[in-house]
């Protein structure tokens, strides 16, 4: 594992959440600002494989020699360092304190239900949600054709209209049916921003390991995949290869389980977030005895803060009113190879064995990849 030492988000010049706003530049959007120096292009498209930490690519260089032969630069993920926050992040250009979707679940305060945001398994609507214009929708509006090629179920997702609304959605299952949309769609207009989305590289991570040769073998997969997708593209189009985040392996000895150390629950009425990001939504009254006991227990492998001090630090950026109370009261970020799970409420996640969320180099450090086509 890397250093623990928690990295913070750059938010406004090194982050995911500038991506886009810089692409639109790149693509000469009218006051839209390319902070990250893209190439001036009529043509981008954009690909995001889930899990692709910039750690784990370098130290896996040689099952990705498409990739690693790229110009390339680290980034920042937001906080959390997971998929739900992160491409809402990549969406709208804003960080998690202002687009609202603070964690793989999160509290839905007017209900007191737990919101899932990637199954968006509670009634509520995206679009208020999340009520910022997307930057899809501002380059849709100068004109430029945009895209967004993902599984066909992806299209009627909570997720994707709160963070991808503004583009049109291809529906596209498979390897060959998202090369053939991205050959099209790319073509589309006098301008284009394709953005494509492939999930195996992380659904392998969390189910074999980050460090497994299941993972390797599937590194090179999206390797091909990658250097595919630039040969379906057109000469005068970039293309932007990039993350949502990394992942580090936890075994299982050091998993705490919330649920089967009564302490750990004494005062706490909801447990959002994920195994190593936590959001502890307490009792009336209970949060300074939460915060006194998990910083006991976890010692100096996480970092325990009170909703305060964790926006405090920057971590969700500037937290819009709106969006505070999604936060826990207390949050719990591993540093350490910790993960909590809570094996009763949440029994597949307790089982996964590379996992993402909190700050450290190997969950927060995803690559920016530029191929220009030359």
């Amino acid at each position: 594992m890397s250093d623990p030492t928690p990295i913070l988000p750059a938010y406004g010049g090194g982050s995911l959440a500038d991506v886009l706003p810089s692409v639109a530049g790149a693509l000469s959007v009218p006051g839209e600002q390319n902070v990250l120096d893209l190439p001036t292009a009529p043509r981008y498209a954009v690909l995001l494989l889930d899990g692709l930490g910039w750690n784990l690519l370098r130290r896996n260089a040689e099952a990705a020699p498409y990739l690693s032969s790229l110009t390339a630069r680290s980034l920042t993920a937001g906080v959390p360092s997971t998929t739900a926050a992160s491409l809402t992040s990549l969406g709208t250009g804003l960080p998690p304190g202002a687009h609202g979707i603070v964690g793989y679940t999160s509290i839905v305060p007017e209900t007191g239900a737990l919101l899932n945001a990637l199954q968006w398994d509670a009634p509520v609507d995206p679009r208020r949600w999340q009520p910022h214009q997307t930057v899809f929708e501002r380059i849709a509006a100068a004109g430029v054709t945009t895209r967004n090629v993902s599984k066909a179920r992806f299209d009627t997702s909570g997720l994707t209209a709160a963070a991808f609304r503004g583009s049109k959605h291809r529906g596209a299952d498979t390897v060959e049916d998202r090369l053939d949309a991205t050959r099209f769609a790319s073509r589309e207009g006098d301008k284009s921003l394709v953005y494509v989305y492939d999930s195996q590289l992380d659904y392998t991570g969390h189910g074999q390991g980050s460090e497994s040769w299941q993972w390797r073998k599937e590194l090179t997969a999206a390797d091909t995949f990658a250097s595919q997708v630039r040969s379906a593209l057109p000469r005068d189009a970039v293309l932007i290869v990039v993350a949502d985040h990394g992942m580090i392996d936890v075994a299982p000895e050091n998993r705490v389980d919330l649920d089967s150390e009564p302490a750990l629950t004494d005062g706490v009425r909801l447990i959002g977030g994920e195994s190593r990001f936590r959001h502890l939504y307490c009792v009336d009254g209970a949060t300074d005895d939460v915060l006194a006991t998990y910083r006991e227990r976890v010692g100096d492998k996480a970092l325990v803060l009170s909703r305060d001090e964790a926006v405090g630090r920057g971590w969700f950026g500037a937290v819009e009113e709106r969006v505070s109370p999604r936060l826990g009261d207390v949050i719990v970020a591993s540093l350490g190879p910790v993960a909590l799970v809570a094996s009763r409420r949440y029994p597949q996640e307790a089982g996964l064995i590379g996992l993402h969320g909190s700050l450290t180099q190997d969950e927060m450090l995803i690559p920016l990849l530029i191929d220009s086509g030359n």
